[in-house]
């Protein structure tokens, strides 16, 4: 992936659109990072006011985003979904048929419904208009419970934040765990946050009188080699397992089974790309015990091998300080 173009259109949310800017518009060389050819592109090239009343100046048209490799979407006032400009859905259809990758963060995915390309596929949205978009599009699977959905080639957000979550996802695709990691920390964020969006939801929330279960978690990730139960982490907590695996659902938005795997496939990763360790020593590393074990989850979770992992993200050395 080397280019990137972001649409916006009157009534952009200025924090979405910083997301996509953040995420793929910085020079970070010095930290290792490849640098993208990101343009903010719009239908009528000018003045695009934003939806809190300052305006930007465009100067490109949509033409680059027929090439780019990957096309951002941000979201669009409620008033226009569904009233799209069809210069915009072309766009759309067109980078969806070559292949390129699609990126819409919050409401941007009400466009790209009315481009038709999430027809049939799972989807998100923010979780206060999920409802709205099953009913517009019944053909799209809406998943409102999630941080973002990735379905073959297309990623979808839910509100806010969540856009950086799926653009690190998308970045930790195509430039690696360990160079994802650098980019966070430079944004001083999580590389990985595990979770949907039920956690965010105006809900009622169970009493709890023992303090964040951060201490369990980790210390767990410190000891991901070791056989993990549930029944190990909630003596940890002083909790009974099932008290220990309800607020762990509430808290991480995962079981703790769930959770563990995700951090020791994030470990894999780094040992895939930072050490020259054989399969069977990271397999034992990571607590998956064998070669074939860590196979299958990197098969399940990436849709790829470790060996192929490890000959497309292997890193050289840290750049100097």
């Amino acid at each position: 992936m080397k280019t990137v173009a972001c649409i916006i259109q009157d009534g952009f949310a200025p924090f979405e659109f910083g997301v996509a800017c953040e995420a793929f518009g910085l020079d970070r060389t010095d930290d290792g990072v490849p640098n993208f050819d990101f343009r903010v592109v719009t239908a009528d090239p000018g003045k695009v006011t934003s939806k809190i009343g300052f305006s930007i100046n465009v100067e490109d048209d949509l033409s680059f985003a027929y090439e780019a490799d990957l096309v951002i979407v941000c979201p669009i006032p409620r008033k226009w979904w569904g009233a799209t400009d069809p210069r915009i859905l072309d766009v759309v259809r067109d980078a969806e048929a070559r292949g390129a990758w699609l990126l819409t963060i919050c409401s941007g995915s009400f466009v790209i419904a009315q481009a038709g390309v999430l027809d049939g596929r799972r989807a998100t949205t923010h979780w206060m208009y999920a409802d709205e978009m099953k009913a517009m599009f019944p053909e799209v699977d809406v998943d409102p419970d999630v941080l973002f959905v990735q379905d073959g080639r297309i990623i979808t957000s839910a509100g806010t934040a969540a856009g950086l979550d799926a653009c690190l996802h998308l970045l930790r695709q195509e430039i690696g765990a360990e160079l994802t990691n650098r980019v966070a920390r430079r944004m001083v964020v999580p590389p990985q946050r595990d979770g949907g969006q039920a956690q965010y939801i105006d809900r009622p929330l169970p009493v709890v009188q023992s303090d964040s279960l951060v201490t369990v978690t980790d210390w767990a990730i410190g000891n991901l080699r070791e056989e993990l139960t549930v029944d190990q982490l909630a003596s940890r907590a002083h909790m009974s397992p099932r008290t220990f695996a309800r607020r762990f659902k509430a808290e991480h938005g995962a079981t703790p089974a769930a959770w563990l795997a995700r951090q020791r496939i994030i470990h894999a990763q780094r040992l895939l790309e930072r050490s020259d360790l054989g399969l069977d020593a990271i397999a034992v590393e990571c607590g998956f015990g064998s070669a074939a074990v860590l196979r299958q989850n990197f098969a399940r979770v990436l849709a790829t091998t470790p060996t192929a992992y490890r000959a497309k993200f292997a890193c050289a050395d840290e750049p100097a300080a």
